[in-house]
């Protein structure tokens, strides 16, 4: 499923405001990706490529066996193991962020110019998700973890309500 352009990945009969916006997004962020691993001198392999298209094809989050069976072709499908080492990768390159409330994951919009906190409003009513970050909330977030003497590996926040679509 290697494909330069995404924008026929995307669901374009939707009216989902999260669906639109990950549309006009998607093309730019893999062109960034692509830079980004460029930059860093690791390699965005084919396989690589195809998870990140996948997660970068829709605003809902997914799982590991839901990119499998996507990437699928001619009624095979990729082998879960092979999905969790891209997605591994794409973590740690901050390409992509696992919502541990989903046990899903979700393509990252937000690079090295962001604040290193970020929030994912998860909306229980259409499953979109939204990366939200300010730099004021990465201030309060450093502050408290300061106070309190914690190390974070990752600070990744999920709020769960209902987007302003939905309501």
């Amino acid at each position: 499923m290697t494909r330069t352009a995404l924008s026929f990945l995307v669901d374009r009969k939707t009216t989902c405001p999260h669906a639109e916006r990950q549309a006009e997004r998607a093309g730019p962020a893999l062109a960034q990706a692509e830079e980004l691993c460029r930059a860093r001198r690791v390699r965005l392999t084919a396989i690589r490529r195809e998870v990140l298209e996948t997660l970068y094809a829709t605003h809902k989050p997914l799982g590991a066996y839901e990119i499998a069976e996507r990437l699928g072709t001619s009624g095979r499908r990729l082998a879960p193991i092979t999905v969790y080492r891209a997605l591994d990768f794409l973590t740690e390159q901050g390409l992509a962020h696992r919502l541990a409330s989903q046990n899903a994951y979700i393509g990252s919009f937000h690079r090295d110019s962001a604040p290193d906190t970020v929030a994912f409003l998860i909306c229980e009513a259409c499953g979109g998700v939204d990366e939200a970050s300010a730099a004021d909330l990465s201030e309060t977030v450093a502050a408290l973890l300061s106070r309190e003497g914690f190390a974070p590996r990752t600070k990744l926040l999920e709020i769960v309500g209902c987007c302003a679509h939905c309501r």
